[in-house]
């Protein structure tokens, strides 16, 4: 039986080892990430691709699909603005907690800009859009 113990230990563990492994393959390094996004050095988006085969590959071997239907209208202009945000901040929202805990104290302004964005959807999405929610947790 998982006690709720158990389960954050294995959470923190879990946590701190993709912490380590995404800090010294470089990608909470923003000076990486932006020869990445700029296409001068292509390692990373190498990574990236292959991480993306390695899940095509088990997707396929477990049989997962997924379910047809329409694209939630918010998906394509998220990705945009996810993907400028990325490529302006140097990191995912998870990146920065990575470089705030490396030392990289810059990456709190990042971190204030996320939480700033996240409470600008929702009251975007409420006054304007009403978009369904869904899993999202907007």
């Amino acid at each position: 039986m998982r006690t709720r113990g158990a389960v954050l230990l294995a959470n923190i563990i879990t946590g701190l080892a993709l912490g380590y492994t995404v800090t010294n393959i470089g990608f909470g390094d923003f000076a990486e990430l932006n020869r990445m996004f700029t296409f001068q050095d292509l390692r990373m988006f190498l990574s990236f691709a292959g991480a993306v085969v390695i899940l095509v590959c088990a997707f396929a071997l477990l049989r997962l699909r997924r379910t047809p239907g329409r694209i939630h209208a918010g998906v394509i202009p998220g990705a945009v603005l996810f993907g400028t945000g990325w490529a302006i901040s140097g990191g995912c929202p998870a990146i920065p907690i990575i470089q705030v805990a490396s030392g990289y104290l810059p990456a709190l302004i990042t971190i204030v800009g996320v939480i700033v964005g996240i409470r600008l959807c929702r009251w975007a999405n409420a006054r304007y859009f009403h978009l369904d929610r869904g899993s999202c947790g907007l």
